[in-house]
């Protein structure tokens, strides 16, 4: 807790939300307060996460360089350090024909790590590299306990932590046992078990599913690939040249999942009419995503969770023009199958894997003989409390609870985390992703980093009101001064701008 007029800020993940968060409130604190910043995270680096910690070539980040930065007022950032850095020279094919940088996702974490080390070397950001065991209550702080049970005591925490891995689907259970099975495709190496020409069936059809192929492909895999979702759709790529985003989403405010496939099936089919692709109707659709999000009513957010998704995802999150010249190759020669269909069964037999499959608009199932599985049907958005000891403590103890809507973690408007009574953790924050079911678009990078911004400034405003009353106290009263507790702060003292001030702001 340390002495009057200062505090400590646990952040707990340190991937990309993590380290923004931290970094930015590090940056906003430049009025002589006396604040630790401590970031519990793992891995060596802060910043990469599960994202940008990988050491594939083929995987690439799936946006344009000049659109992810670190500062949404400088959202070139980046791109001048691919400039600065000599990427080109590095890594030729970082480049599409029209110039534009999509380069390794691992670039991208070597730009965050080159940005936040400098208040690392200060002292004004600690890296703590362990595992979170616990977090409690000790009166009305956080104590913050790892695996080698040093404990950090914290005035407020902020949980930054990332999705759990792909739930294993209940079909492929059988299969546990056996060497091939790659049940998370993200750990290190995980895809060297598949020798170049055997028979792969990849479940699931997204981002991961084409990062999967596009390494299997930069490791000479030449086998055949079957690869299934319940839609069969494939991500899509980029237009050939950056539009504009076209349409207005929020002007008349939006209340039905109905009304707005209405409205965005309308504005798509006027911009056909004006020459232009879906595209740019699509990144309107995003960049008013909070503003739509937070005018639907939970119902509504739910239904378009489980009816829309798999569409938007498809059209929202686009692949990198070098992996989708992959993909394209592939399905031309015939190596790649992209299948609408679920699996109904799979068992080990002595030429290998039998996977029957249920196709969507077929009558029989149809039976394929594959050497290998890698499953990549995404987070496990509704196991989260479970993934990691220290969440699952928080709800058993009522502190956390999961989000209505099943995207990750319940928190209002502010960021707070909401327990189970409904009421808001004060000093106890979500950032990033597992926000999403309350913010809405907040999957995309320029998004995440808006987000990042938001909290850090909820968290300098809580700790400012905290600081200048203990030192007002100390002042008053040397002797007898007791800090007021910052979970007995209102909400008009503990609260900057409301949540719709973030596009005001940045």
């Amino acid at each position: 807790m340390g002495k009057f007029g200062s505090a400590t800020v646990a952040i707990i993940g340190g991937g990309f939300s993590g380290a923004a968060v931290a970094l930015h409130l590090a940056r906003g604190l430049n009025d002589g307060k006396d604040v630790r910043i401590v970031v519990f995270e793992p891995r060596e680096r802060l910043g990469a996460g599960l994202a940008y910690d990988t050491t594939e070539p083929a995987h690439r980040i799936n946006v344009p360089a000049y659109r992810m930065s670190l500062y949404p007022d400088e959202p070139e950032s980046f791109a001048n350090y691919l400039a600065r850095s000599g990427t080109r020279a590095h890594d030729p094919a970082a480049y599409t024909a029209e110039g534009i940088p999509f380069p390794r996702r691992s670039v991208f974490g070597d730009y965050v790590a080159a940005e936040i080390a400098p208040l690392l070397s200060s002292g004004a950001i600690e890296h703590r590299r362990k595992r979170v065991a616990d977090v409690r209550r000790t009166g009305e702080a956080w104590m913050i306990l790892t695996e080698d049970v040093e404990p950090v005591v914290a005035d407020v925490v902020v949980l930054a932590v990332s999705h759990p891995a792909p739930s294993l689907p209940k079909a492929l259970r059988p299969l546990l046992a056996h060497p091939k099975l790659v049940a998370d495709p993200t750990k290190a190496n995980a895809l060297d078990i598949i020798a170049p020409t055997e028979r792969v069936l990849v479940v699931g059809n997204g981002l991961t599913s084409a990062d999967v192929i596009a390494a299997l492909d930069e490791r000479g895999h030449q086998g055949p690939i079957v690869s299934i979702s319940r839609r069969g759709l494939r991500s899509r790529g980029h237009p050939p040249a950056a539009e504009d985003p076209f349409g207005d989403f929020v002007s008349e405010p939006i209340t039905r999942a109905s009304e707005l496939l209405r409205r965005i099936r309308q504005t798509l089919r006027l911009a056909a009419q004006k020459g232009m692709s879906w595209h740019p109707v699509i990144d309107a659709v995003r960049a008013q995503g909070q503003q739509i999000w937070q005018a639907l009513p939970v119902v509504e957010r739910r239904r378009i969770t489980r009816f829309t998704r798999a569409h938007w995802d498809v059209h929202r999150f686009r692949v990198a023009p070098q992996v989708q010249k992959v993909l394209d190759q592939a399905v031309e020669s015939g190596r790649l199958e992209v299948m609408a269909a679920s699996i109904r069964s799979a068992t080990i037999e002595a030429e290998g894997i039998a996977v029957e499959l249920k196709e969507r608009r077929a009558g029989a199932p149809r039976r394929i003989a594959v050497d290998a599985v890698v499953v990549t049907t995404g987070p496990a958005h509704g196991e989260v409390l479970k993934s990691q000891s220290f969440l699952t403590g928080l709800e058993e103890a009522g502190v956390l609870t999961p989000c209505e809507t099943g995207l990750g973690i319940a928190c209002d408007r502010d960021g707070h985390a909401l327990n189970a009574t409904g009421s808001a953790e004060r000093s106890l924050f979500i950032a990033g992703p597992l926000a999403r079911g309350t913010f809405g678009e907040l999957m995309g990078l320029p998004q995440v980093t808006e987000h990042a911004v938001f909290v850090a400034r909820k968290v300098a405003a809580l700790l400012s009101s905290v600081i200048d009353e203990g030192r007002a106290r100390q002042s008053a009263a040397p002797r007898a001064a007791v800090r007021r507790p910052i979970a007995t702060l209102s909400r008009s003292e503990g609260s900057s701008p409301d949540a719709n001030s973030l596009e005001r702001n940045i």
